[in-house]
């Protein structure tokens, strides 16, 4: 008889099961850990996906060998050294659109990532150059607001969460939509299969896009997209959902290949504090020049 559902209750037997202690096989095995464990133990600085990427990185050394695997097996008392990187980020200088005590307006270039993935992360980001209030994708260029103090941090927040902020982007789409201009009004929810993307689905969040084609020669189409929504990849989703991709998407596109994702924020409407009272502004994005190329 074979019982389902009961619980093992031997959590050390379980660990060894895992693969993340090895029994002691006799008086000349001694007993194995897995080197990311035990790095743990030694850098509570750093949490355990921090520390494998620097094991992958080639960052640690056992007993005077790099090892690049976080599950290999180590005895307790072997040397393990950690040569955790030092910051040597150069930061490039992004074109500023506008500045003062509390806030910083930049020009994303296209490739530039927003935020830091886990603790380490080699590359600049937006999150070196200010407080990060919103994100743009990687791939998309535009407009950028970055706070300077946590207070204006929170403000600024806060009107993104309320949809007090108007975003315009201009992006260039494969064909032509069959309206000219329309309110794209569906729910959006991760896609299981691919945990990382968006798909359009009934029983998603609430997503609204509003968008006019401003030139076309039926092979593509520059056109002006007005999210009332902020879902991730919504402005991608979307238009992939009504058969014009974003030229360039890697994600969401066709496969044509392009030197870019084709989608730049080009303006943004907030309000930002002022000396005496708030202001609301309106921060704009020259089109890149890759744009025009494609017509």
């Amino acid at each position: 008889m074979i019982r389902t559902g009961k619980k093992f209750s031997k959590p050390e037997m379980s660990r060894v099961i895992n693969g993340d202690i090895i029994l002691d096989a006799g008086p000349d095995k001694p007993e194995l850990f897995r080197l990311d464990h035990l790095l743990v133990e030694q850098n509570k600085e750093y949490n355990r996906s921090t520390l494998q990427t620097f094991i992958k990185s080639g960052f640690v050394e056992v007993d005077g060998k790099i090892v690049k695997k976080p599950n290999t097996k180590v005895e307790k008392n072997a040397k393990i050294v950690l040569n955790a990187p030092k910051n040597t980020k150069k930061l490039e200088k992004l074109e500023v659109i506008f500045e003062d005590e509390n806030v910083l307006v930049v020009d994303k270039p296209a490739g530039l990532l927003s935020m830091a993935k886990g603790e380490y992360c080699p590359e600049t980001t937006l999150e070196d150059y200010g407080l990060l209030v919103h994100r743009l994708d990687r791939d998309t260029s535009g407009v950028v607001i970055l706070a300077k103090n946590e207070e204006t941090r929170k403000m600024l927040r806060k009107q993104f969460q309320d949809r007090k902020t108007h975003k315009t982007y201009y992006a260039i789409v494969e064909g032509r939509p069959k309206l000219d201009e329309a309110m794209i009004d569906l729910p959006i929810a991760r896609n299981l299969k691919h945990p990382t993307t968006f798909q359009v689905d009934p029983k998603g969040k609430e997503a609204k896009t509003h968008y006019k084609v401003l030139k076309t020669d039926n092979n593509f189409s520059l056109i002006e997209l007005k999210p009332e929504s902020g879902r991730t990849h919504q402005l991608r989703v979307h238009m992939k959902y009504i058969g014009t991709p974003i030229y360039g998407d890697p994600v969401y596109g066709s496969g044509k290949k392009a030197k870019r994702l084709f989608l730049h924020a080009k303006k943004l409407e907030i309000t930002i504090p002022g000396k005496n009272e708030n202001q609301r502004k309106t921060f704009e994005s020259e089109l890149p020049k890759e744009f025009k190329n494609v017509f």
